[in-house]
């Protein structure tokens, strides 16, 4: 089949690189824009455009796809077979569902009808899911609302945001490859979502790592792997931000104000949480790796009664 591939970060690569790979044709990529990325402020490629233009594929990034008139026009001199879409970052207008002979398919990070939107990974952990998976499904104009053609699961356990990130984008690479027979025949058996059973997953923000330690700390821990690796699980000591990036709930029940460090050792630092005590046992403060509490405190001394905010 001729495709055209749209997708933008990291997660979307290993579908691109399975689809060039496969004897179906990619033909053009479409991207967002270049962008700044991390602390160097450098404008740079997303990583679907690297890919792309390491293996000589054409690529066009519109800042709007909506009122991008030559993006459109050339979707419609390809005249694709398939638009696949990976985490590409831009709602598609019905002009460029309805251009494609056999649809729109999107590659999804969640089970759906469970956690439609921007950060389904992070929505699963925070929910205490005890699993999480993709899905391939037919897009419509709907936010994820589309019939599903396919679906992979895989345990959360306490694997992490950034864990299950890699984990679902290589699933669904390989899921994808195994349902384009299917839709290329005619043969693929679409099932509609439940639209009762569907929760939204809104967007991650830098403010959503903010730690509260008058939670319960099962919710807590979840919080910490849900932001790893961004934006990171952080809270106030002593006038500096600490992450955590590592934490264990603890049996003990505790009566001292939420936040307090009750027990510094080699095996993390016991902070009193929502009457209960959690063990910060990776930490990073500023300027510093992440590292383990014991490797921290062999250069740096934690006094107990400090109050984290």
């Amino acid at each position: 089949m001729d495709i055209i591939y749209m997708g933008t970060p990291d997660f979307a690569v290993p579908a691109l690189e399975k689809l060039i790979d496969s004897k179906h044709n990619v033909r053009m990529v479409i991207t967002k824009p270049d962008a700044e990325r991390d602390r160097g402020k450098k404008v740079q490629a997303t990583p679907v455009k690297e890919t792309a233009v390491a293996h000589g594929i054409p690529v066009m990034q519109p800042v709007k796809l909506r009122t991008d008139e030559e993006t459109k026009n050339r979707i419609r001199e390809i005249d694709p077979d398939l638009i696949v879409v990976a985490a590409y970052g831009q709602i598609l207008p019905r002009d460029v569902l309805d251009a494609p002979k056999k649809g729109c398919v999107n590659i999804h990070g969640s089970l759906l009808p469970k956690h439609r939107g921007a950060a389904p990974i992070q929505q699963a952990i925070l929910d205490g899911d005890e699993e999480t998976g993709v899905t391939i499904m037919y897009m419509e104009e709907g936010l994820d609302t589309g019939d599903m053609l396919a679906k992979r699961a895989t345990p959360i356990g306490k694997k992490t945001a950034g864990d299950l990130h890699d984990e679902l984008a290589v699933m669904g690479a390989e899921l994808l490859m195994e349902t384009l027979d299917s839709i290329e025949s005619g043969t693929i058996t679409p099932e509609k979502q439940d639209d009762a059973l569907a929760s939204y997953a809104p967007m991650i923000s830098k403010k959503d790592g903010k730690l509260d330690f008058s939670m319960d700390p099962v919710k807590i821990e979840r919080q910490i792997r849900a932001m790893s690796p961004w934006p990171g699980a952080f809270a106030d000591m002593n006038g500096s931000q600490i992450k955590i990036w590592e934490a264990e709930v603890l049996p003990s029940e505790r009566t001292e104000p939420a936040g307090t460090i009750v027990g510094v050792s080699d095996e993390g630092l016991e902070i009193s949480a929502g009457g209960r005590s959690l063990l910060a046992k990776t930490i990073q403060v500023p300027g510093k790796k992440r590292m383990a509490v014991a490797d921290y405190l062999r250069g740096h001394t934690v006094e107990t009664g400090t109050v984290l905010r």
